[in-house]
């Protein structure tokens, strides 16, 4: 199979994956502000996987270079890209591991729906503005946790000061509007999918 542009670019955020995880065991003890090498490191990573999700459909909008294994990989990749991501941020007991639980919940039933979708021919239902809105606060805030030196709303708890009170402060509220965002997608999917499940 032939790869154009936009597939060789979610094949490339897959391979960064990996990578993350690797960084995570990396440069733990060596610190740049109070921030260890390894989260910059694995934030530089995750930047640039962003940046190629964000490309990825653009070219293959723009050179209609839409293709079924990208639909298939493209979507794939993000959610492993995030929960990877996520994951290892708990681990750092940076994030609760309530936040990944709503996202992957909401990944099964919207994974579940697209699957009866397809068996009884019926239309699947585009983004919503709550999918958008998720989409593009989880990666920012996602972005921010790895610097941020606090777990999530610590300022809440906490007396913070400075640079580490906005930086928690963004990268909390951030990430509570993605899981707020990530229930209401996962709604629209079941509200707008209930007639496949009539019988």
């Amino acid at each position: 199979m032939k790869m154009n542009l936009a597939n060789k670019l979610t094949i490339f955020r897959m391979i960064l994956v990996p990578l993350i995880v690797i960084a995570s065991f990396l440069w733990t003890d060596i610190s740049v502000f109070g921030i260890t090498v390894s989260m910059i490191v694995m934030d530089a990573i995750f930047i640039i996987a962003s940046i190629t999700d964000k490309l990825d459909g653009y070219i293959a909008r723009s050179r209609n270079q839409v293709t079924t294994f990208g639909k298939f990989l493209d979507p794939l990749a993000d959610k492993i890209l995030v929960l990877a991501a996520m994951v290892i941020l708990v681990e750092a007991g940076k994030i609760p591991a309530w936040i990944p639980i709503i996202v992957l919940a909401r990944e099964f039933l919207v994974s579940g729906y697209r699957l009866v979708a397809v068996e009884k021919g019926g239309k699947v239902i585009a983004a919503s503005i709550w999918g958008k809105l998720k989409t593009v606060t989880q990666m920012l805030a996602l972005i921010l946790v790895f610097i941020d030196t606090n777990r999530f709303f610590e300022f809440a708890f906490n007396s913070l000061t400075g640079y580490e009170l906005v930086l928690n402060i963004c990268s909390s509220v951030l990430l509570l509007i993605s899981v707020i965002a990530t229930i209401f997608s996962g709604y629209d999917y079941l509200k707008n999918g209930k007639d496949l499940f009539k019988d």
